[in-house]
């Protein structure tokens, strides 16, 4: 039987305090919808298009937090499921092994263990979100020009957080009676990366069939 959401993805069992949008500034009010949106059984194709008027990089901005928030409580959920013994490489099974590299700790891809890999990812994306060079939160200051390439790899990172868990944690997922949730949230993300073409298709072969 199916726990409730409260009882899965309790605040104890996060990596860190979820990143927030202010009030009143335009984000916030984006966020707002786009949560509306989700919550009226929209379908999910829908839900992810831009809305009319606004601006495409503001919404990436709104969603890429987002999904940074939900895919880091999802494995905060299976972490204690993921060490260094049951998994010793971050990877999607035997085909896939990703590598950490970051240009500056690490500089060539590396292999470490999954809970090192996602400690690493989870702080390199969440320092990004902080930089106001990157993701400005002062009203009439402009995105970098290479936002978007930013956010790609960002979500293409975050994508094999999905692919670990599914492929090595989701019996686990599956015994808290979480599976419907992470599934509605892969595919919240699945269709917006596709909406904007945000992944290389290559990217995503080992959770496309």
């Amino acid at each position: 039987m199916a726990l409730c959401l409260g009882q899965v993805f309790s605040k104890d069992k996060t990596f860190r305090p979820r990143k927030r949008f202010e009030p009143g500034t335009q984000r916030f009010e984006l966020y707002k919808k786009a949560q509306a949106s989700l919550k009226s059984g929209l379908d999910l194709r829908k839900v992810v298009q831009l809305p009319e008027g606004e601006n495409i990089n503001d919404w990436i901005a709104v969603h890429v937090v987002d999904f940074f928030n939900r895919i880091n409580l999802i494995y905060g959920t299976v972490s204690e499921f993921c060490s260094e013994r049951s998994c010793p490489t971050m990877s999607g099974g035997l085909r896939y092994e990703y590598r950490w590299q970051d240009g500056e700790d690490y500089r060539r891809p590396t292999k470490l263990p999954a809970l090192k890999y996602m400690n690493l990812l989870m702080d390199w994306i969440e320092s990004r979100i902080n930089d106001e060079d990157i993701f400005p939160t002062r009203v009439g200051v402009p995105f970098p020009r290479n936002f978007q390439q930013v956010c790609k790899k960002m979500l293409s990172r975050l994508f094999r957080v999905f692919v670990h868990v599914y492929i090595h944690h989701f019996d686990s997922i599956c015994s808290m009676g979480a599976e419907a949730h992470i599934n509605t949230c892969y595919k919240h993300y699945y269709y917006f990366i596709s909406e904007f073409s945000l992944i290389e298709h290559s990217e995503l072969e080992p959770l496309v069939r």
